[in-house]
C-alpha cells in the first residue's frame, strides 16, 4: 500500500511551508533521504539525492526525477501552509513533484510488481537551469546507469490530472543575453556633443524585434525578450552607458545559434553607425527538452491503459525546463500534468498566488507506479 491522499497532502504541505533555493535545499535533501531509507531503499547524497530500489532479476534500469528547490518570491496565500522562509516560495509546482515520487518510492518499496532497478533523482536548482548538469558532473548516470528517463511538471490551465506530453521538442531552451553601450555622456540640452547611449540602446531593442519578426521562419516559436535597461542617466544627464538585459527561446539548435549570430550582428552594426562601443555577452543555460520516441511511446502507453485522460500530441512549451539535460544523456520523457484550470491552481507559474493541487499527489504517484511496472515487467516463469 502507498500514502494515502492525507500523508501525501501533509507531507507535500510540509515541503511548501519551509521552501528553500537552489543549492540550499538542505532541510528538503534530509527530509527525503530519511524517508528513502526508512522505506528501505539505498540511498546517495550529494548536490541532490538519490535513491536506488532494486527488485528481481532484472537487469534493466530507469531513471525518475524529481525538482527539489523554490523561488525567491514572496507568497501572497493565505492557506494555512503558507511559506516561513520570508521571500521564498514553492510558485512552480516543485514541492508536488517531490511529493508524488516519493510516493511512489514508498509504494514500490512496499509492493514492487517489477523486476529490475529504478533510480529516483531529486535534483536541486532546477530554477536557474544548474542542478542536473551539477548531477550529471557528479556522474550520476556513471555510478547509477540507466537506459531511460522520464520527469513530470504540473501544467496550471490545463484540466485536472490531464497527462499530456509530445514526441520530439516539448520545451524550449533559454539563452540570457547582456549588451553593454559605451557612448559619452553629456548635457541634455546639448546632445549633439554627446553620444547618448539610451538612445542608441533603444534603437537596438526595437532592431532585436526583427529577428523572430523578418530573419527566422514563420512558426519557428522563438520569443526575444529585453526584460531590463540600465544606464547611468538622471534627470538631466544623458547616459553615456547603457545595458541591455533579457531572454531569448528557440525550439531548435539552429535556431539558438541564429538568434546569437544576429543579435551580436544587430548590435555591432547599430553601436558602429552612432561610433560607440558594444559588447554582447549570450549564455545558454536551458538547451531544448527533447523527447525521445521510445520512451514517449511507452508512457503515453501506460497514461492511456491506466485510464487517465490523454494528450499524446501536445503543443510544445514555451518555458524551459533543466530536465533537457538529464533527457540529452539518455532517451527521456517530459510530461506534464493539469493542475487546473480556475481559482488558484489555475494560476500561472511563478506567479505569488499559485499553489500545487494536492489532488495530483495519488495521480502523480500512480502514474509513476504504473510507468515502473510496465518498462521493468516482471517476466512470466511458466
Amino acid at each position: 500500500m502507498g500514502l494515502d491522499l492525507s500523508e501525501l497532502r501533509r507531507l507535500r504541505q510540509a515541503f511548501h511551508k519551509f521552501p528553500e533555493l537552489g543549492f540550499q535545499e538542505t532541510e528538503t535533501k534530509a527530509k527525503i533521504a530519511a524517508l528513502l531509507r526508512q522505506w528501505g531503499l539505498e540511498v546517495h547524497e550529494g548536490v541532490g539525492v538519490v535513491g536506488i530500489l532494486r527488485a528481481g532479476q532484472g537487469n534493466r534500469a530507469i531513471g525518475l526525477r524529481a525538482d527539489m528547490d523554490a523561488l525567491p518570491i514572496h507568497e501572497a496565500s493565505q492557506h494555512d501552509y503558507v511559506s516561513q522562509n520570508p521571500g521564498v516560495m514553492h510558485a512552480c509546482g516543485h514541492d508536488g513533484h517531490t511529493t508524488m515520487l516519493l510516493g511512489a518510492a514508498q509504494a514500490l518499496a512496499a509492493d514492487p510488481g517489477f523486476s529490475g532497478t529504478v533510480v529516483f533523482l531529486f535534483q536541486p536548482n532546477e530554477e536557474l537551469g544548474l542542478g542536473a548538469q551539477a548531477m550529471l558532473d557528479e556522474d550520476v548516470l556513471g555510478r547509477f546507469p540507466i537506459e531511460e528517463v522520464y520527469a513530470i511538471h504540473n501544467l496550471p490551465g490545463a484540466p485536472v490530472g490531464q497527462i499530456s506530453t509530445r514526441n520530439g521538442l516539448i520545451c524550449s531552451s533559454e539563452s540570457l543575453f547582456e549588451i553593454s553601450i559605451t557612448g559619452q555622456g553629456g548635457h541634455a540640452s546639448m546632445p549633439q556633443a554627446g553620444r547618448d547611449a539610451l538612445t542608441i540602446g533603444s534603437e537596438i531593442v526595437l532592431a532585436l524585434q526583427t529577428i523572430v519578426a523578418r530573419k527566422l521562419a514563420p512558426g519557428a516559436g522563438a520569443v526575444i525578450s529585453v526584460t531590463e535597461f540600465l544606464t547611468d542617466g538622471q534627470r538631466n544627464v544623458l547616459p553615456g552607458t547603457a545595458i541591455l538585459k533579457g531572454d531569448a527561446r528557440a525550439r531548435s539548435p539552429e535556431d539558438r545559434n541564429q538568434i546569437e549570430t544576429l543579435m551580436r550582428q544587430i548590435a555591432k552594426g547599430i553601436a558602429s553607425a552612432h561610433g560607440v562601443n558594444v559588447e554582447v555577452d549570450f549564455k545558454t543555460e536551458f538547451i531544448e527538452t527533447i523527447n525521445a520516441p521510445t520512451p514517449t511511446e511507452a508512457a503515453i502507453r501506460v497514461a492511456q491503459k491506466a485510464g487517465f485522460d490523454t494528450v499524446a500530441d501536445r503543443d510544445p512549451m514555451s518555458f524551459s525546463e533543466d530536465f533537457a539535460h538529464f533527457s540529452a544523456a539518455v532517451p527521456g520523457c517530459f510530461l506534464l500534468l493539469g493542475n487546473g484550470e480556475t481559482g488558484p491552481h489555475g494560476q500561472p507559474l511563478h506567479s505569488n498566488d499559485y499553489d500545487f493541487n494536492d489532488a495530483l499527489l495519488p495521480i502523480g504517484a500512480e502514474f509513476w507506479t504504473h510507468l515502473v511496472r510496465d518498462r521493468l515487467p516482471v517476466q512470466d516463469k511458466g
